[in-house]
């Protein structure tokens, strides 16, 4: 099992560069099995999900180009609707594949898709959205979704919360579904939007995404397209705590910042001292001391759920009480008592809310990864905190995080890499 060793305390320096989005690049990929025609994806994050995705494909029949941060895909040869079980399994992510594959064969069997443990995520809402459109859904013996429609077609779809990857398995369904469907409360986020890009890249006719209104007019065949991940603005703003709270002076490059409105605002009222480019994001050593605030995650374009987790790490070290507020999953917040095993003043209220109260200096700890995000708060942590710190459980973070020590250590971080 690989873990990281880190040594806290210091300061950072240097410049850092963004990857492409984790959550933007499984919609993508998933999108390039509606065509048979080669497609081309760039600035691909290379990251553990990433990389199960693409093998996942390749046991469909599909071939893979890996070229770097760029994948050449050819899903002419596309010869099963059943992807393998045991990387289903792996990431929540895996479920968009029911949209895509049933847009293209009609037809779907998996089992249900794994991934973090941060609180209870039901298929309804999808498999709600594949009925409309026509779709039959059962279970089989050994408990797998068998999901068949012959024929889509188009509908209204109010979906019953919004979701993200509901809506993109809705849009993925959709494009090829015979006449009009509707998408009422469809999720706005940016990796949305930039699927909605590519498919209209590839001939999809979608009017609305970054709305909770969105139309598609189903067409007959979609062809192949080249398409540029968007950066991740999750991973912008877990750079820009991290630099923050270990008081570093940091350029953060290729970012989008009007994803990152809603987090940018929130560094502003903690009293963050940065500069925002086009492009980049600088910042700074603080001017004086970070300030605490509700920190509270809700719908796009408010501060996005996997944003919340490094910003408990600000708080430890700002004056006052923060109010961590996780309304979305009741099981997310366990990264708070990993906290308070590094001598953080915190306490959990309840599933949804924390407490944390600063500024209050961090000690070197053995701590683990519950999971993506919670693994670079916990790297965070380790950073800011004075002492030798074992963060357990990397896998978690290389799920989601391309070649994360190697990345700070350019910026002078003392954090290696261990196998035990």
């Amino acid at each position: 099992m690989e873990h990281f060793i880190i040594k806290g305390g210091r300061s950072l320096a240097g410049e850092i560069e963004v990857s492409g989005s984790k959550n933007a690049f499984l919609p993508v990929l998933a999108a390039t099995l509606l065509t048979a025609e080669p497609c081309q994806i760039e600035n691909i994050p290379l990251i553990q999900d990433g990389e199960n995705a693409l093998t996942i494909l390749e046991s469909l029949g599909v071939k893979i180009n890996r070229q770097g941060k760029k994948v050449l895909i050819d899903s002419s040869g596309l010869n099963s609707f059943m992807p393998p079980a045991e990387i289903i399994r792996k990431f929540r992510g895996s479920i968009l594949l029911a949209g895509a594959l049933l847009g293209r064969c009609g037809k779907v069997t998996m089992p249900y898709p794994g991934g973090d443990i941060i609180g209870s995520r039901p298929l309804d809402v999808h498999l709600e959205a594949f009925r409309a459109l026509g779709a039959k859904i059962s279970e089989t013996p050994e408990h797998f979704l068998k999901i068949e429609a012959p024929k889509l077609t188009g509908a209204k779809i109010t979906l019953s919360e919004i979701s993200v990857t509901a809506t993109e398995n809705a849009i993925l369904a959709g494009v090829l579904a015979e006449g009009e469907t509707i998408i009422k409360l469809a999720a706005t986020e940016p990796h949305v939007q930039d699927l909605a890009n590519f498919l209209k890249e590839m001939g999809a006719k979608i009017e609305g995404a970054g709305t909770n209104t969105i139309r598609i007019q189903g067409v007959k065949k979609l062809h192949g397209a080249k398409h540029t991940v968007i950066p991740d603005s999750d991973e912008a703003m877990g750079l820009a705590v991290l630099a923050a709270a270990t008081r570093s002076d940091v350029l953060i490059k290729k970012i989008e910042p009007e994803f990152l409105d809603s987090g940018l605002e929130k560094l502003k009222s903690m009293a963050v001292n940065f500069e925002l480019g086009e492009n980049w994001l600088h910042i700074k050593k603080p001017a004086g001391r970070y300030q605490s605030s509700k920190i509270q995650s809700g719908l796009y374009p408010k501060l996005m759920t996997d944003q919340i987790p490094p910003l408990a790490v600000l708080a430890t070290q700002a004056s006052g009480a923060s109010l961590i507020h996780e309304w979305m999953y009741e099981g997310r917040l366990g990264y708070i008592n990993e906290l308070i095993k590094m001598g953080a003043n915190a306490a959990l209220l309840d599933s949804h809310r924390a407490l944390v109260i600063g500024p209050t200096p961090l000690r070197g700890s053995e701590v683990k990864a519950l999971d993506v995000r919670s693994g670079m708060t916990m790297i965070i942590a380790a950073l800011v905190a004075e002492g030798e710190s074992v963060l357990n459980e990397a896998f978690h973070i290389d799920r989601g995080y391309e070649k994360i020590e190697e990345r700070l250590q350019k910026l002078g971080a003392d954090i290696v890499r261990k196998t035990s």
